[in-house]
């Protein structure tokens, strides 16, 4: 198996530590490693670093050159701009289609928590064997659904069609994006449903053949990339053909396209949570609503149900804090109750307008 972790994006929402200069990615977000760290560890016991892959943006390779010593510069497939996770995909599609077309290969990404890593390494290895017999298929790993979340995407999922060592594997019935609160509701108490945290096994081969089917244009550009000879022909091309494609989302490209037959669902606990926002990092880390989550120099008094992290030198001391965040950089220090983290992007954007863009 080949694993392709992505890093590319900005994280905006987990603003002030996540900046365009360094993405929530690649801080310390839990302990005293990054989530891109985090990610390619999880790997490590079952795949070599010449196994796993960083897709991610030009402006950050120093970075992940940095935090990932060990991982072969050649894996370290680099988007010249950013176009969405739609040709992100389709470029790590044709990167790795000549040298390993039939391969099982795993997405991931790098700003998630993944707490069963026994488990979420057992069904990579059970996923390998299934794909290696069944080429055309997409395995989705889901997560078990903790609540009844608007802020994911749903698959639904029908009957187990497939057991090994303990793992169901699931017919796919449908994509479900982000829905309201109510539907989420019903998903939720129905069953057969999952969340999507993006996580997909399959070959280069049949991911590329999707994007012929229903991404005639994308994959006629990406094909020219594909054709180029050599590794200074395929830069070349690529600096040339990639900033033609379009932006848009790999869900609205492929996935929300693919038939019944071309898929399969894993629903487990993974105890996967997505760190996308700080309201997300804190759901994900605390072990009851009226738990404080604390990271860094801090003491807290009389406190509840509050986030605080602490990246400096100096003390933060809170006192008769309720579902408030607080969160405490160099240069930046952000106050807000963790209900009103929606409107953060809106206020780095604003930032960005006012002449601090240096803090963005």
């Amino acid at each position: 198996m080949k694993a392709i972790i992505f890093a590319g994006g900005v994280g905006t929402r987990l603003w002030p530590l996540s900046r365009r200069s360094s993405p929530k990615q690649f801080e310390k977000v839990i302990g005293d490693k990054s989530t891109l760290q985090l990610a390619a560890e999880r790997l490590l016991p079952d795949l070599t670093w010449n196994d796993i892959y960083v897709a991610t943006g030009e402006r950050y390779v120093s970075i992940v050159k940095k935090q990932l010593p060990k991982l072969p510069i050649s894996n370290i497939i680099i988007e010249p701009e950013a176009k969405d996770v739609g040709p992100a995909v389709g470029l790590v599609t044709v990167s790795l289609l000549k040298r390993f077309p039939n391969t099982p290969i795993v997405i991931l990404w790098s700003d998630h928590i993944v707490r069963q890593n026994d488990l979420f390494r057992k069904i990579l290895q059970i996923c390998t064997k299934v794909i290696e017999q069944k080429k055309n298929k997409i395995i989705f790993i889901s997560q078990k659904p903790r609540f009844a979340s608007q802020n994911l995407g749903w698959i639904s999922y029908g009957d187990s069609i497939l057991q090994k060592e303990g793992i169901d594997f699931y017919s796919f019935e449908k994509f479900n994006y982000r829905p309201d609160l109510k539907t989420a509701e019903k998903f939720f108490k129905t069953g057969h449903y999952c969340w999507n945290v993006g996580y997909f096994v399959t070959t280069p081969a049949f991911l590329w053949s999707l994007f012929k089917t229903h991404q005639k244009e994308i994959s006629e550009t990406l094909g020219k990339i594909y054709q180029s000879s050599g590794e200074k022909g395929f830069q070349t091309a690529l600096k040339k053909y990639y900033p033609m494609l379009p932006k848009i989302s790999f869900d609205n490209a492929i996935l929300e396209k693919i038939s019944k037959d071309d898929a399969l669902v894993i629903s487990e606990d993974l105890g996967w949570s997505d760190v996308g926002a700080w309201e997300a990092l804190k759901e994900a880390l605390q072990s009851s609503p009226s738990q404080n989550v604390i990271q860094g120099k801090v003491l807290v008094t009389d406190c509840r149900d509050s986030l605080i992290y602490n990246y400096t030198k100096q003390m933060v001391v809170t006192i008769d804090l309720d579902g408030l965040l607080v969160i405490n950089t160099n240069d930046v220090v952000l106050i807000c109750h963790k209900n009103s983290v929606p409107k953060i992007k809106k206020l780095v954007e604003s930032l960005a307008d006012s002449g601090n863009k240096h803090l963005v």
